[in-house]
Formats: structure tokens, sequence, C-alpha cells
């Protein structure tokens, strides 16, 4: 009876110190938990912050602190190449790359997932890589005075973009996924020739955007 007793106690008291290491790992995993979460929200800055956040105009300044980097304004520095550092910048979210000459974007742009405005105006790229539609955060996108003549399907899954500027570029047809902007209020395409045809197919597409045309030319060459 006594061995009984034991081997009754025993079990039960394996059973307690099971049950407290179950509570223990459950415990742990919470807590790991809310502090990864904590963590991951602490560099996604609310409007206030991030309108007060520092604007860096060098690249060399940004990369002593890369966590830190939420506005980067590289215009006019005679760039003829995307700055592969600039990926480093996972909180990234207003890029200025104005008034270079940059003729091509790489294709893990899509790696700038918190990117939220983007200005390449007055480059030289002539396409566009598909990745570009990975930027789901994208609101404002500026490309005019480039060379495009045409832009990748892809850019309909940007479903959050507000603005698109494409102003002065050589596009004459526009594929059928840019129907999925749903939130797209101002599309310029303003000194570009668009046939009528394409004109309204476009309205007919995007029939809660705000679109700017140039006059279609007719004149006889």
């Amino acid at each position: 009876m006594k061995d009984m007793n034991r081997f009754i106690a025993k079990s039960e008291n394996n059973s307690i110190a099971l049950i407290t290491i179950m509570y223990a790992n459950k415990f742990l995993f919470i807590f790991c938990f809310l502090l990864s979460t904590f963590a991951t929200q602490a560099q996604v800055l609310d409007s206030i912050g991030l309108a007060n956040a520092k604007t860096f105009t060098s690249l060399q300044e940004a990369l002593k602190t890369p966590n830190e980097v939420y506005k980067l304004d590289l215009k006019k520095q005679k760039l003829k190449a995307f700055p592969q550092e600039i990926l480093k910048f996972k909180n990234l979210t207003h890029l200025d790359l104005s008034k270079n000459k940059i003729t091509e974007l790489p294709e893990n742009i899509g790696e700038l997932e918190n990117l939220q405005s983007l200005t390449l105006s007055k480059n030289k790229l002539t396409t566009l890589p598909k990745q570009i539609g990975d930027l789901a955060n994208l609101t404002y996108l500026n490309i005019n005075q480039n060379e495009l003549t045409s832009i990748p399907a892809q850019m309909g899954k940007l479903e959050n973009l507000e603005t698109l500027d494409l102003w002065s570029n050589n596009i004459e047809t526009f594929p059928e996924e840019i129907k999925y902007m749903k939130n797209l209020k101002r599309l310029d395409l303003r000194v570009i020739l668009i046939s009528d045809e394409e004109q309204m197919r476009l309205m007919i597409l995007l029939p809660s955007t705000k679109i700017f045309f140039s006059n279609n030319c007719k004149c006889q060459l």
C-alpha cells in the first residue's frame, strides 16, 4: 500500500510539474509574440511622427542609421543608376529621385514595402519592372518627363494608389489591369499623344478618376 501511495504521489507531482511547464511555455510564447509585435509597431510612425521625421539628403549619412530613414531625397545628384543601398531602408516611406539620369529601376524594388510616395520625374526611364506592382502601400507615384513607352500590367496591383503622374512620356496604350486601381483619384497624361479611342477607353476603365489629357493632334504630316 505504501508503494502504491508513493506511486500516486509521484504521478501527481509529475502531473503538476508538467502542467507548470506547459503554462510557463505558453506564457513565454505570448510574451515573445507581444514583444515582437511591439518592436514591429515601434518602427511605424503615425502621421504626425512621419511629418516631423528627418528628410535625409545624403545616402552616406542615411546608411549610418538605416532603421531611422523614413524620408530620402536624392534629387539632382547626377545619378545614372538606382542606388541599390536604398533597399536597406526597410522603413522608407518617401523617396525622391527626380532630376537624375536613372535609366532603369531594379527588379527588387518591391522590397520597399512601406513606401508610400515615389518621385522619379525627369529621369531617363524607358521601362518599369513588373515588380513595381509589389509596392502595395504606394499612394503617390510621379514618373513624369521620362521616356516610357509602356507601363506593366502589374501596376494594376497598386490598389492604394491615389495619384499617378505620367505627364510627358511616350505611352500610346495602357494595360486593361489599370481598372483595378480603385482608389486612383488623379491620372495626368498630358503631353502624350493618345488617340481619342484610347482616351475614351481609359475613361471607361477608370470612371472615378480625374484624367488629364492633352488635345489629340490630328494634323496631317
